[in-house]
């Protein structure tokens, strides 16, 4: 027999693509998932294939030292049986001198970047084809992969959805912004390949990591990593919280992913100024959903970072409300993470599912900025020495706060104050632009009997004192409309939940804050009010503020913290309660004319009205959406805003994706930064 020469071959990437369901990236080479068979055509010359007389077999590798032993090289030959732990080439079909065959990747193969070649044999004479790369993903379609996802919505919003919402705010204001996180876009799949590449442990021990590869837990831990420069691994975003961006984007200006890890790719690996937690948290959920691991963004609403681990955060302040002695332990007005879906094989039964990812360097875990995966049912359960980083993250969901108020003669006095760390934990809901409440996915309800086990087994006391029933209550309510531009009051509410009149003096401070916890400089203060309140009775002390005060005091976070001090004279107590205040941005207004439809011009109108006093400099709005935009649309006034006029403009769409797409929208200028906007723009397909 004349020898078997292979003349063209097919990856038919596209039909590969949507079956794997990688079409979206919409990149020329073949992107298959693990464990799902995928088809190849070999066109063959002068003769076909014959069974019993030409031997065919495949060799894959991935890796620069690609063996068997790592699980990073195989050598298969085609068979009627194939076997599903191992790598399998199966015939489909002939059709004279063209063979189509189907090739499988066991459910735990190594992901990533792989070379394929081709053996033929006919008579003991062979010849090798190099027939192309391919990439490798993890499959949460497949019941065997440790990422395997059961509900088919949860796929699509976890793994497929390439924009979402990410919650900021307050525990009393809770909002969101969009993100565009892009995964599937243009150049983006390299990216996160390169960036296990550049990896310290892929440097230091290129096969190890490589054969690491097929497993969910270690490449969460890399990219948990890679995600911050803390470690001057190459990272790709350098964090800063102090206000002072210029040298950068501020890190409330992004509105996804894509421009971030394009930015850090251009650069040669530089880091990316700068970040917060947010943005660590949405770049770490593109590179988890891009390989394929579901994920989502997680917001934790007064989130604790207890430098000592003693699950206590001491607050001072003196007599009039204003914070005194210093202390690392922070309080964030929010703080976010990612959750990963997978299995934890390497733990006791029953820690499967959401594992806590944290990128945005706080603590070392085994000496490097990393956290995580930490199974959220053990931050639940209090099983502090599970593999990874638990008390941290337990901390951050069930820390107390506790106020000392330091008096005159310096005497300190442990004020009555509940604690509220670890409010509201929340996620975009599967499929709705709506809030889904996941806090008891971390914690037991407050005061029951489990929550007391957990905190025992984790050899913690509650040391925050409940607010009685009985006595004084304080708390502090904000009137309608604290908005950029605007005076606005606040108010210190006393109910007297007793049968007699009580005498007690109130204070009212308030400070401009950062994200964080870090304060500022004073924006409003009252004099102490001596008060007489009835039995069972309500009394409003009011502090109005002024925009005047707040303009140039506000970090781009736009957050006020108001603390109200009540002493009670009867009892001899003291009081505290504390609120954070957003200031709202104006909103962005947007309108699309016309039927969207694929491929198939759109316009878009996009407007905000200044709402300050003062003219609006340097204003620029950016727009992106994946599916909608090119990459970004930037587009720059000429002239100022003045005040109370509208910032209008137009711009042209091409959609190239149908379905349900969302329009992004960042508004930048020298007094208003950080405005967001979004709108779910449904685009038909485009007729046959």
């Amino acid at each position: 027999f004349a020898d078997l020469v292979l003349e063209t071959w097919d990856l038919h990437c596209d039909r590969n693509g949507r079956e794997h369901r990688t079409a979206d990236m919409g990149c020329k080479e073949l992107v298959v998932r693990r464990g799902q068979p995928f088809t190849i055509t070999l066109r063959f010359s002068g003769r076909g294939y014959q069974d019993g007389v030409d031997k065919l077999s495949f060799n894959v590798q991935t890796g620069p030292c690609p063996s068997e032993t790592s699980g990073t090289g195989f050598h298969f030959v085609v068979t009627d049986c194939p076997e599903e732990s191992c790598w399998s080439a199966v015939i489909q079909q002939q059709d004279g001198e063209s063979l189509s065959v189907s090739l499988c990747s066991p459910p735990d193969a190594r992901i990533g970047r792989y070379s394929m070649t081709l053996e033929t044999c006919t008579d003991y004479q062979g010849s090798s084809y190099q027939i192309g790369d391919f990439v490798l993903l993890f499959n949460p379609w497949h019941p065997e992969d440790t990422v395997f996802l059961r509900d088919e919505n949860e796929r699509h919003e976890y793994v497929l959805s390439q924009h979402g919402l990410i919650y900021q705010g307050t525990s009393d204001y809770i909002f969101c912004i969009p993100w565009n996180f892009g995964q599937f876009e243009d150049d983006i799949l390299a990216i996160c390949l390169d960036m296990l590449d550049i990896n310290p442990k892929h440097l230091r021990d290129q096969d190890r990591d490589c054969s690491r590869r097929n497993d969910p837990v270690y490449i969460g831990r890399v990219v948990s990593a890679m995600v911050n420069c803390n470690d001057e691994d190459r990272g790709v975003l350098f964090g800063r919280w102090d206000n002072c961006y210029d040298d950068g984007m501020s890190p409330m200006a992004w509105i996804g992913s894509v421009d971030i890890l394009r930015r850090w790719k251009k650069f040669e690996c530089h880091p990316v100024k700068y970040g917060q937690c947010w943005v660590f948290a949405a770049v770490a959920c593109t590179v988890m959903r891009c390989l394929g691991i579901p994920s989502r963004v997680v917001t934790n609403y007064n989130s604790a970072h207890d430098t000592n681990a003693n699950l206590t955060i001491d607050r001072y302040i003196n007599e009039r409300g204003e914070q005194e002695k210093r202390s690392r332990d922070m309080i964030w007005n929010f703080h976010c993470w990612v959750e990963s879906w997978m299995a934890r094989p390497d733990l006791a039964a029953g820690y499967d599912g959401w594992q806590v990812l944290d990128p945005t360097p706080q603590e070392k875990s085994e000496g490097v900025y990393c956290c995580g995966p930490a199974p959220v049912k053990a931050i639940k359960e209090g099983d502090m020495l599970l593999k990874y980083d638990i008390p941290f993250i337990f901390a951050e969901v069930n820390a107390d706060v506790v106020y000392w108020v330091v008096q005159g003669d310096g005497m300190q006095k442990q004020s009555i104050r509940s604690s509220d760390v670890g409010k509201y934990i929340s996620t975009k809901s599967v499929g709705r632009d709506s809030r889904e409440d996941i806090t008891h996915n971390y914690k037991y309800p407050e005061g029951s009997e489990e929550e007391r086990a957990v905190f025992e087994k984790a050899e913690h006391q509650k040391k925050s004192i409940g607010e009685e029933d009985e006595g004084l209550h304080l708390r502090i309510k904000v009137s309608e409309g604290a908005n950029k531009g605007s005076d606005f009051d606040v108010f210190a509410v006393i109910n007297n939940n007793t049968d007699e009149e009580r005498v007690c003096r109130v204070t009212l401070c308030a400070r401009a804050v950062s994200h964080n916890g870090t304060l500022g400089p004073q924006c409003g203060l009252t004099d102490p009010a001596d008060i007489d309140i009835e039995p069972r009775a309500e009394k409003r002390v009011p502090m109005r503020i002024l925009y005047e005060d707040y303009r140039d005091k506000l970090t781009q976070d736009n957050l006020i913290k108001v603390v109200a001090l009540l002493n009670d004279h009867q009892t001899g107590d003291i009081i505290v309660s504390v609120r954070d205040i957003y200031v709202e941005n104006p909103p962005i207004k947007i309108r699309i004319l016309g039927e969207p439809m694929q491929n198939r011009k759109l316009v878009a109108e996009i407007s905000l009205v200044n709402p300050l006093a003062v003219p609006l400099n340097g204003c620029v709005f950016v727009v992106e959406g994946t599916g909608l935009t090119d990459g970004q649309l930037v587009k720059e006034l000429e002239e100022p805003v003045e005040p109370q006029a509208e910032a209008k403009f137009r711009m042209d769409l091409m959609p190239r994706l149908s379905g349900l797409q969302k329009l992004m929208v960042d508004f930048e200028s020298d007094q208003l930064t950080g405005v967001k906007g979004y709108r779910n723009v449904i685009i038909a397909p485009q007729p046959v």
